[in-house]
């Protein structure tokens, strides 16, 4: 069967450029990946054009845009996921820029799909009150409650992402003063970060109770499952559901849903709250750009501007003068 230009240039698209050229991470590939697959079965099921058939000429921004309605329409995915799947096409794209040239007016259009703006999540964080009642519940007298105390303990004090937090190897950290683990993030880079005298303490025992030694098992993971493996992501969040939902079983302080993501957050926000300057935080949580840190500053500003709104009394009148009713006013201010 003969190949078509598509399935070459895509093929060479995962296999060379983003696993070696561009290194990015494997959830990044995984994310590119569902998408063409989606791509590819709107092609065969909704447009009814066989998948070994389909080529680059095939896909124009008419059927990028379409496929995008179909997924937030019939399959109704969020705006957000839109988005994602869009920023996938984008990158292919781009590439082929380079790769092949021979359609650049097409490929631009297709770039030129702008993303659809959707309102911004607020970031969720707990309060020390809440965290604190979620770290009360492990039970420090078994293996397993000692293991998820730590892990909870290790991806707030950290600020890791949960994939991080998945991929700490024994070799990763040190204990002895100043005592600190390395994560590794997203495009492979890696950062240093501080930790706190009680996580180290709670590493102590987890290595002693695991009989983890460092120095001969150096790549072994750090949190493991019950077949050896490294920890997964949803290994992560149900450890954190099943905490919350004890604790909010004793107080409705606990939010309903709690994502991993929320520790990185949490600890983000109670870091700004103590006056660490945003440049640090940044560097603690691995972000590229400051901008992105400056939304704790934000947050931290609305809920302070909330919290006064609650407290004084209303001091200005509703019943002002209505402007219009002046018309010497009027034109003087138009004059300025």
């Amino acid at each position: 069967m003969r190949e078509t230009d598509f399935a070459y240039y895509l093929t060479r698209y995962f296999t060379s450029h983003l696993a070696d050229g561009r290194n990015v991470s494997q959830n990044t590939i995984k994310s590119y990946r569902d998408t063409f697959k989606l791509l590819l079965l709107y092609f065969q099921n909704t447009l009814n054009i066989p998948i070994r058939k389909i080529a680059i000429k095939s896909i124009d921004s008419e059927i990028v845009i379409a496929f995008l309605e179909w997924l937030e329409n019939d399959r109704k995915n969020s705006i957000s996921t839109r988005n994602q799947r869009l920023a996938a096409i984008h990158a292919f794209f781009r590439y082929l820029q380079i790769e092949k040239p021979d359609d650049l007016l097409q490929y631009q259009r297709i770039l030129s799909i702008p993303i659809k703006k959707c309102p911004r999540p607020v970031a969720e964080f707990l309060t020390p009150e809440m965290l604190k009642m979620i770290l009360d519940e492990p039970d420090k007298n078994s293996l397993h409650g000692r293991r998820d105390l730590t892990v909870l303990s290790i991806l707030y004090d950290t600020g890791a992402r949960v994939q991080e937090l998945c991929d700490i190897r024994l070799r990763d950290f040190r204990l002895h003063s100043p005592a600190t683990i390395r994560l590794t993030g997203k495009g492979g880079k890696t950062r240093v970060v501080p930790l706190m005298k009680n996580s180290v303490s709670l590493l102590q025992t987890y290595l002693s109770d695991n009989r983890l030694k460092q120095m001969e098992t150096p790549d072994y993971p750090l949190f493991f499952n019950q077949r050896y493996a490294k920890m997964t992501r949803g290994g992560i969040a149900y450890i954190i559901e099943k905490y919350a939902k004890q604790a909010r079983e004793k107080s409705l302080m606990i939010p309903e849903k709690i994502s991993p993501h929320a520790f990185r957050h949490t600890k983000a926000m109670h870091l700004y709250q103590s006056g660490i300057p945003l440049i640090y935080i940044r560097d603690i949580l691995g972000h590229a750009d400051l901008a992105t840190t400056q939304v704790y500053a934000k947050l931290d500003t609305e809920l302070k501007r909330d919290a006064l709104e609650q407290v004084y009394p209303e001091l200005t009148n509703h019943d002002m003068p209505d402007w219009n009713d002046n018309p010497n006013l009027l034109d003087l201010l138009l004059k300025l």
